[in-house]
């Protein structure tokens, strides 16, 4: 039975668009970040394509994710890094969960966590201009002491250190990266010695070879989507893993000047035909997209026609044929002529990871592939 409202997710799209990435960086370690939901598309299933497809740790915002992959039954080490200020780690390091650390707030309750038969692998988060999560230069030395000595206590083990890039300019790249160079200085300085450093999510992997160190993060591009301006998706090989889809629930013959969804901000030019698809912003398809975005019917694309409503919106197909059941394709892969979610999002004025991830929970999620 069709869905009202469905995203197929080719999970053989995300582990082959790894490969892709992780041939791209010259086979360093690869984090698959499956946090908010593995961008929409579904984190256990998004986290057992992308190690299938050669990543080594998976990464999540916060604890509650990663112990949901734990829980899923996947075992891959998992890092995560943004935390309540009154976060108790002791569930996450009972489940093997890697810390981030921002901050020495951070540091002391994971210690307080640890345990000298039960240390806590940690990965310190360096702020080196982005001005969000990460350690603040000015606390750099404390944290970095403090860090060596519950080391030496047994209480923590450095297994990583990172940063985030802001993907301003490459200019501006560069200077974190310098800044990160500084850090990691500081942090050998006092004979600690971390097995993963990583700055680079995908922008920066494709772009910026000097900032890969030994490991990246693959966000959006593990999804099949190139972040870098002027270098698309299909020439690193990857391909976007969701289709958006729903069918016409209605179709109707309407006269020249009807007015078609709220505020009348679309009418008829002439004698037309209108599909209704009950699918909206509830769901995900961005508002900002009214009377821009497009969608598939029968191979033929055709733009909304007037607002996006909470639950539906119109489309005018002219004089195409249209019947009640056939599919729309909202978004999926642009190589076979459906518009892309990257089309959604400019047409809203925002990215495709906005749009991906913003798919609602009455969006049925259908997985094909290797599952």
């Amino acid at each position: 039975m069709s869905a009202l409202r469905e995203a197929v997710v080719d999970l053989d799209a995300i582990s082959s668009n790894v490969r892709a990435l992780r041939e791209h960086v010259g086979g360093r370690r690869v984090i698959g970040v499956v946090k908010a939901d593995g961008y929409g598309h579904g984190a256990v299933a998004a986290a057992r394509a992308a190690v299938r497809g050669g990543a080594e740790m998976l990464g999540t915002a916060d604890v509650t994710e990663a112990l949901e992959l734990r829980e899923a039954g996947i075992t891959t080490p998992i890092l995560s890094w943004l935390h309540d200020p009154e976060e108790d780690f002791h569930a996450a390091l009972a489940a093997d969960v890697r810390i981030g650390v921002s901050s020495a707030r951070e540091l002391a309750r994971v210690v307080d966590a640890a345990s000298p038969d039960r240390p806590a692998l940690v990965h310190l988060k360096f702020d080196t201009g982005l001005s969000r999560n990460g350690v603040a230069r000015s606390a750099w030395g404390d944290v970095v002491d403090a860090t060596a000595t519950a080391v030496r206590d047994g209480s923590i083990d450095l297994d990583g250190c990172f940063t985030h890039l802001s993907n301003t300019s490459d200019d501006d790249d560069r200077d974190a990266i310098r800044s990160f160079d500084e850090a990691l200085d500081l942090v050998r300085s006092r004979g600690l010695a971390p097995r993963m450093v990583h700055a680079a999510a995908t922008a920066a992997s494709i772009a910026l070879p000097e900032s890969r160190f030994d490991t990246v993060r693959l966000g959006i591009g593990m999804y099949g989507f190139s972040p870098v301006p002027g270098i698309g998706a299909a020439e690193l090989g990857l391909r976007p893993a969701m289709r958006l889809v729903s069918h016409v629930a209605a179709v109707k013959s309407v006269d020249p000047g009807s007015g078609v969804s709220y505020g009348y901000r679309y009418r008829t030019h002439d004698r037309s035909t209108l599909a209704l698809v009950p699918i909206g912003y509830a769901d995900g398809v961005p508002r900002q997209a009214s009377s821009l975005g497009e969608v598939s019917i029968r191979g033929i694309r055709h733009r909304v026609a007037g607002r996006i409503a909470m639950d539906q919106f119109v489309v005018d197909v002219g004089e195409s044929p249209v019947e009640v059941g056939d599919e729309v394709v909202v978004f999926g892969d642009p190589a076979t002529g459906v518009p892309s979610a990257s089309e959604w999002g400019a047409h809203a004025d925002t990215i495709d990871y906005d749009i991906v991830t913003r798919i609602g929970r009455r969006v049925r999620r259908t997985y094909v592939g290797f599952e």
